[in-house]
């Protein structure tokens, strides 16, 4: 499981898994050397490997760190919502269930060696998506707070989908507003679990579980 990442920033159009790799900043570098990686061990050692680059996740369970569930989170508490930069970076958005339906696809359909992208063409602005949110949740609008940019901030991303599409027959299920919606409902209904996952008890907790013993 790769990121979209691994091909940079796109300022039109959008990148086929023959696009060249070219990623912006460290953490990207690392998924595209892994991805090179898995490539080389299917060539030389018939590994069986599929590659899947996917664009932005979100749904239930998703730690508060990341930007969906950090701005319902924070908006349930009537905390402000930090946004780098501007806001302007736009990004696709896939609700976590129909990545794993794709993810299940290839598994038992996908050609071993081949890389698929996958996303829902659900483009937005960081901007327009706190908005969309926060007008789901009757927030106001002022709880959003611009913060600096933080280094290799890529513009845009977007994939093209059409191999899996026309090899799978994969289509997502879920709108971006019915996804939307269907997360905020899952933290509004499981204020504990997000409650630990924001107080850091859970990394008390793995961390008594795996590294103390």
């Amino acid at each position: 499981m790769s990121t979209d990442e691994v091909y940079g920033s796109i300022d039109s159009s959008s990148f086929t898994e023959l696009s060249s790799l070219c990623p912006g900043n460290p953490y990207a570098s690392s998924k595209a050397a892994a991805d090179l990686l898995c490539c080389a061990y299917f060539q030389t050692y018939h590994l069986p490997v599929i590659i899947t680059r996917c664009t932005n996740n979100f749904g239930p369970y998703q730690f508060p760190e990341k930007l969906v569930t950090l701005a319902i989170t924070n908006a349930l508490e009537d905390k402000s919502i930090p946004i780098y930069g501007k806001g302007l970076n736009i990004r696709d958005w896939i609700y976590i269930d129909d990545h794993c339906q794709a993810l299940e696809l290839l598994i038992q359909k996908g050609r071993l060696g081949e890389t698929y992208n996958i996303a829902a063409d659900q483009k937005k602005t960081n901007l327009e998506l706190i908005y969309s949110i926060l007008d789901i949740m009757d927030k106001p609008r002022e709880l959003i707070t611009f913060v600096a940019d933080r280094p290799g901030h890529d513009r845009r991303y977007a994939l093209d989908t059409t191999k899996i599409t026309r090899e799978m027959n994969w289509q997502p299920d879920y709108s971006l507003d019915k996804a939307l919606t269907a997360t905020v409902d899952w933290y509004m209904n499981n204020e504990s679990w997000w409650q630990q996952a924001k107080s850091g008890k859970f990394a008390q907790y793995y961390k008594r579980m795996y590294l103390d013993r």
